[in-house]
């Protein structure tokens, strides 16, 4: 497993909407996060996400001529440390990740790996309760989803 894993504010809040931002602790343990992302998240993070500050502020801040600053932020960090994970929902900014080869997931990748290790039984109530957030999925996308998890 990746030494450090860093999560944009998507996870955050679509796991905290949802009622499972413990998830998080439960697949990998300790999170990792910058100051951008815990302010758009808004609210107190709980102790087993480190907050730390982008020390190569220079790469953030070319990152956030084409992304967000909370994904841009992630990013930098991810540079920072060779062996991390980000868990990034955003678009461009796994395509930004990906030319960059850095590692990455998403939220639902996250939710695939719970159960695929056993800490949920099925990713179906996950998905039923995020498409009753602001979030927006597919039923292609939800239909990979399953089959990844071997539902």
């Amino acid at each position: 497993m990746p030494r450090i894993i860093i999560s944009d504010t998507s996870c955050l809040i679509i796991l905290n909407k949802i009622g499972e931002l413990d998830l998080l602790q439960k697949v990998y343990g300790q999170i990792t996060t910058t100051v951008e992302i815990a302010a758009e998240f808004g609210d107190p993070l709980p102790d087993w996400i480190e907050v730390v500050i982008v020390k190569e502020k220079d790469k953030q801040r070319l990152l956030e001529m084409q992304i967000d600053k909370g994904e841009s932020s992630a990013i930098a960090l991810a540079l920072e440390h060779s062996d991390s994970l980000l868990i990034l929902d955003d678009n461009k900014a796994r395509k930004i990740a990906s030319q960059l080869n850095l590692s990455y997931t998403g939220t639902f990748g996250v939710i695939i790996k719970a159960k695929l290790q056993g800490i949920i039984p099925s990713v179906i109530p996950y998905l039923d309760r995020i498409k009753q957030t602001d979030f927006r999925i597919s039923d292609e996308v939800a239909k990979q989803i399953l089959k990844e998890a071997k539902e």
